[in-house]
């Protein structure tokens, strides 16, 4: 203030400031009192992106003060960015000397439209900010956390920029599949080549441009004035390095030189205010009006491209690039322009992410999976080639792969486990795979659970799941005496001494009063012959010897009457047991399973079977009591009796055990069909609870592309 009022006492024609809003408004009021023409440049501190000053305009004719820079549109352009891309939730990060009453605006419209935004300052110290997180925070804050990341958009200088990025890959905190929007007017090639190397994900970058002549040899002239090439030339890193405020200043000297040299050819030239702005009886320039519609009709073609001023005062061109970046993992990939944006036409260009929309081709997906028949198999396993797998679930992925392009590569989870919530929050497993990010999608015989949606996504399922148990078929050996089981041995003793006592007694009454034989019988009444016939009745085949006495004829029909009954009651029950074998496999439901304990039965230890019986069990309002039967036997030694660690050792317990192995219904019904030896059967739950779906990332851009398919 000081040092304009002493050069208002040597003399002046129009004052150029470049500073902030602050003293700006100091200088405002002392150009309108004075009437001094006062072309005011606005600086933001080290490259922060500015926020509106709010001069006060009082009418007209008092005005002397004019905006070289365009006002800021920071609100509109990112309000259109943000909704091109259909954002519904995101957070913005500010650093230390941007005010951010400068997006009010932005916010105030972001809220109407129902989108969910968050604001973060970011401190000076970035590290210990970040390491403050991790210190703080649990796992399933610091996983809501990363989602929240996924979309940003950082109002910073491009060095906090720059760090902040850093930062945040090398943490962890954002994986390939987030999306970040960076805007600032003060960003040069450098700056953007710099940022894309740091960068994961997508990257967007918003900055003011200028426009270059394409003809290179007129570059350096604006009319009669020539540039010097360390100004005029894009890729001077002089060039590079200055900022748009100094590039503003070198069009507004120029454009007071024309007004000042107008003013000469037209011979109305206005000797320079010599005022002071201490005495209290200064009075105005009187020639500041006339130099100020000098100014302001005047025009010039400069760094900045084309300065001049509206009826308000302020400088109304203004063009914003919009670069970005595909997806990807790789740093330092490239970027390319995606349109543009003034305040006249609007956004010229399309920001649709093509490559998500239509195809995925070049994105190479690192998948997980567990080896679980009949999903996952592995089918050639050459020594020194990657394995080849196939499978239901593999099916699933190659027709995915197949229809939007993308190639993947496949590994099993290094403990070979599903994955379960640990003591400390973090996860194993399959699931621990994506929630660290080391992966990008889990398949396999991947259920749906709740604990499994809060730290990561599903897609929509892709096949029914329902709960089976596993037994073994009763040992079938051939009995060569099968024929004797309708009756017990006790019995067939008796009977053939009852055989034997009767022969005898036939024997006995015939030597006392042997019958009247005819002439030329062969036969005898021998006690042979008796044991014979007796026999031959029993089994319903007669006999050879005739008996004629009363006495043995009463004997042989009560015989007969006995083996009547014999031969009866023992067809009766052989054509039982053969037709209906001795029940063996008394198991057929789970309801039956959860009833019995002659065979003690069990899952996966911590697997989502585990979780689910346990669940269910030890719910007070569960009316069916299958499951608090089941938990019971399921949960004896905390687990560690009855329970696997993984599903081979559960399906070998069973063949070689007394052991019901409860596991996945379609698991269990391949491996069944499958066995040489046919010593399993299976029993189910027909009913389908949940399903089988692909597993990604929390926040993954993939899973509605999958979902959708």
């Amino acid at each position: 203030f000081l040092s304009a009022c002493d050069l208002m006492n040597q003399g002046i024609l129009a004052l150029v400031s470049s500073i902030g809003c602050t003293s700006a408004g100091s200088l405002q009021s002392l150009a309108d009192a004075m009437h001094i023409p006062h072309l005011f440049i606005q600086r933001s501190t080290a490259g922060t992106p500015r926020s509106g000053c709010g001069l006060t305009r009082s009418n007209r004719n008092d005005d002397y003060t004019l905006s070289v820079r365009p006002p800021v549109y920071l609100n509109d352009v990112i309000l259109r960015v943000v909704t091109e891309y259909a954002w519904q939730k995101f957070i913005i990060f500010y650093d230390n000397d941007y005010d951010i009453r400068g997006i009010q605006e932005f916010l105030d419209k972001v809220s109407q439209q129902g989108m969910d935004v968050a604001l973060q300052k970011v401190e000076n110290n970035i590290n210990k900010m970040i390491t403050g997180l991790f210190a703080t925070m649990r796992i399933e804050e610091l996983n809501r956390y990363r989602d929240t990341l996924r979309r940003a958009i950082l109002i910073m200088n491009p060095s906090t920029a720059k760090s902040f990025l850093t930062e945040v890959v090398e943490t962890n905190l954002v994986a390939f599949d987030c999306h970040w929007i960076i805007i600032n007017e003060e960003i040069n090639d450098v700056d953007v080549q710099e940022l894309v190397r740091r960068s994961i994900g997508r990257l967007t970058i918003i900055r003011q441009t200028f426009p270059v002549p394409q003809n290179i040899s007129q570059r350096c002239f604006r009319g009669n004035h020539r540039i010097s090439s360390s100004l005029c030339d894009p890729k001077d890193p002089f060039s590079q390095s200055m900022e748009i405020s100094n590039l503003y200043i070198y069009d507004t000297v120029l454009l007071l030189a024309n007004a000042f040299h107008k003013k000469l050819e037209d011979r109305k030239w206005h000797s320079m205010a010599s005022l002071t702005c201490i005495r209290k009886n200064s009075k105005p320039w009187q020639g500041g009006r006339s130099m100020l519609e000098t100014i302001k009709k005047g025009g010039v073609n400069g760094l900045t491209g084309e300065l001049e001023f509206a009826e308000n005062g302020g400088n109304p061109n203004v063009h914003f690039e919009i670069l970005g970046t595909n997806y990807g993992e790789d740093l330092g990939r490239g970027i390319r322009k995606l349109g543009c944006w003034n305040p006249v036409t609007g956004l010229n260009g399309s920001l649709t992410d093509r490559k998500l929309e239509n195809n995925m081709r070049g994105v190479v997906l690192r998948v997980v999976t567990v080896l679980e028949e009949p999903f996952v198999m592995v089918s050639e396993n050459v020594l020194g080639k990657p394995k080849k797998y196939q499978g239901f679930s593999i099916d699933v992925l190659e027709a995915l792969a197949t229809y939007l392009g993308f190639k993947y590569e496949i590994y099993v989870a290094p403990d070979h486990k599903y994955g379960s919530p640990q003591d400390d929050g973090s996860w194993n497993g399959l699931i621990g795979e994506l929630v660290f990010k080391r992966a990008d999608i889990g398949i396999s015989a991947l259920t749906i659970t709740p604990d499994r949606e809060n730290v990561v996504d599903f897609t929509t399922r892709y096949m029914d799941y329902s709960v089976g148990v596993l037994l073994r078929k009763a040992e079938k050996t051939v009995d060569m005496f099968a024929c004797l089981a309708p009756f017990d041995l006790s019995l067939w003793a008796c009977i053939a001494g009852t055989v034997l006592l009767v022969g005898l007694l036939v024997y006995l009454l015939n030597w006392l009063n042997p019958p009247r034989l005819q002439m030329g019988s062969m036969t005898s009444t021998t006690l042979y012959n008796s044991m014979w016939f007796v026999y031959g009745s029993f089994v319903q085949q007669g006999g050879e010897v005739p008996y004629t006495t009363l006495a043995t004829r009463l004997m042989m029909g009560a015989w007969w009457l006995f083996a009547l009954i014999v031969i009866s009651s023992y067809t009766a029950n052989l054509a039982a047991f053969l037709t209906i074998t001795r029940i063996e496999n008394s198991i057929q439901s789970l309801q039956d399973l959860s009833r019995q304990t002659d065979i003690p039965y069990g899952t996966v230890l911590d697997s989502a079977v585990y979780e689910h019986v346990r669940v269910k069990g030890m719910n007070p309002f569960e009316r069916d009591s299958m499951y608090s039967q089941m938990w019971r036997m399921i949960n004896r030694s905390n687990g560690s009796e009855n329970n696997v660690v993984e599903s081979t050792a559960g399906i070998q317990k069973v063949k070689y055990g007394n052991y019901a192995f409860v596991w996945d219904a379609a698991v269990l019904e391949y491996v069944a069909i499958n066995d040489a030896e046919c010593s399993f059967y299976t029993v189910g739950n027909t009913v389908a609870d949940r399903g089988y779906g692909i597993a990604l990332q929390h926040g993954s851009p993939y899973r509605d592309a999958f979902s959708q398919r």
